[in-house]
């Protein structure tokens, strides 16, 4: 019998983040474009220069409502009509509002992209915000809303940002608004926002799948060339206070049979040199299965299910106005919330006091830089995180080049970043539990001073 020898594996081909070609419409809209080959569903990102900060005062909310009022109709289609549309060519569209600004997201198969283009530069120039269309997406975000606050983790989250923000700063209020901004919502103070905010000359819109054979910039210059606007003035950014004195504050559900833990403080945004080195760290710390925090709370003491430690950025700007959120997040039976917190805070000392080890850094970058091909493989992931760059004000290369300093961050260097990231003394502690049963036992620890307030 003859055997065929065995396949070998081959040499692994070189990659690096792809590199967009930016040009720029006539009528002021900057575009970004990456030709991806064989990526048939072309994904495609605007970002509107509409951030949570420029909602009118006692509006909060409004930009959400706007977002999602996008796609809910124009002078030409109604709801349904407009919805049908995007149907009949395999197009979803989506919008959201956040901090930095507002994102309108398109995906679409490459051969409708000419029709999907067309919809989205009608959603953008001439949205309908029907009084009964905006009126009863007021009202589902009310209904939202008490869902949202049943919910341990987004009520810890509202929390965590209500603690470490002045009340003036937009941060320290849920993005969504509340009941009362909320309720206040109508279609004169959408249209008011979209016409004060939304124009091509402060947009950016990110065109990437494979584009062979596409005429782009014609399908530009006909759709999303023909919205116009006027140049609109820079808005000045204000910047990013907090209070991160260590503190712990229990947010009462009695009965509870499981604390929801929200941990953070502010930290640098991704124009700071140590962003690199502090990713590594704190994915070392607490962004996988292996980690610290996992092997102690979870495989040694059995608390949980699982704790994360993560940076997320809320404004990045490039003259360093920015800043993001650093936590560790998880939950953890009520009884054992107190020795949980007493482990964790064992933890963030016994790194600080020894450091990472060369193995844990090593298993990072492979994780975070290995992957990195497989999570880049769809044009919606390559357009997001250009995108990102852009809400963020960073190089289009930046990516690319933050691979390469993740693959030359060493040890000490992270462990650095972590320890200066998670400061034992500098953490503000959410809880969410019952305070009658987990208080005095967090009082005990002394890592500050505890606070009690209602659900």
């Amino acid at each position: 019998m003859t055997f065929h020898p065995r396949p070998a594996a081959g040499q692994p081909k070189p990659w690096a983040f792809p590199a967009p070609e930016r040009g720029s419409l006539p009528n002021g809209l900057t575009v970004l474009r990456c030709h991806r080959p064989g990526q048939q569903v072309i994904a495609v990102e605007v970002n509107l220069a509409a951030p949570l900060d420029a909602e009118p005062e006692g509006l909060d909310g409004v930009a959400t409502i706007m977002a999602r009022a996008l796609s809910e109709g124009t002078d030409k289609h109604s709801a349904e009509e407009f919805a049908a549309e995007l149907e009949r060519c395999g197009a979803t569209l989506d919008a959201h509002a956040d901090h930095p600004g507002l994102r309108v997201s398109l995906e679409v198969p490459a051969s409708r992209l000419a029709k999907a283009l067309g919809l989205l530069a009608e959603a953008l120039r001439a949205p309908a915000f029907a009084d009964s269309e905006v009126d009863r997406l007021v009202r589902n975000r009310l209904d939202e809303i008490p869902h949202e606050l049943a919910n341990p983790q987004r009520r810890a989250a509202k929390e965590l940002y209500r603690q470490l923000f002045p009340a003036s700063l937009r941060m320290s209020r849920p993005r969504q608004g509340t009941e009362e901004t909320v309720a206040r919502i109508d279609s004169a103070a959408v249209r008011a926002f979209y016409e004060a905010h939304v124009r091509p000359a402060t947009a950016t819109a990110v065109v990437v799948g494979d584009l062979a054979g596409i005429d782009l910039d014609a399908l530009l210059a006909d759709t999303l060339g023909a919205w116009t606007g006027n140049a609109g003035q820079a808005r000045p950014v204000p910047p990013v206070e907090s209070d991160d004195t260590g503190r712990v504050v229990i947010v009462d559900r009695p009965g509870a049979v499981q604390t929801q833990l929200l941990i953070g403080r502010t930290g640098p945004d991704r124009h700071d040199r140590v962003w690199a080195a502090q990713v590594l760290g704190t994915y070392c710390l607490g962004g996988t299965l292996t980690s610290r925090l996992d092997k102690v709370l979870r495989e040694e003491k059995g608390y949980t299910y699982g704790v994360r430690a993560f940076g997320q950025v809320l404004r990045s700007t490039a003259d360093g106005r920015g800043a993001s959120m650093l936590a560790i997040s998880g939950s953890v039976d009520t009884p054992n919330t107190g020795p949980a917190l007493e482990d964790l805070w064992k933890v963030l000392r016994t790194l600080a006091e020894g450091g990472l080890t060369d193995a844990e850094r090593d298993v990072a970058v492979q994780n975070l830089v290995g992957v990195a091909p497989l999570k880049f493989e769809t044009a919606a992931a390559v357009a997001g995180t250009l995108a990102d760059q852009v809400e963020q004000e960073l190089p289009d290369d930046y990516q690319a080049q933050l691979y390469a300093r993740l693959a030359e961050t060493g040890t000490v260097e992270a462990t650095t970043a972590v320890v200066q990231a998670f400061p034992v003394d500098r953490l503000v502690t959410v809880l969410v539990g019952d305070a009658a049963q987990i208080e005095g036992p967090v009082r005990a620890l002394g890592i500050g001073e505890v606070t009690v307030v209602g659900n």
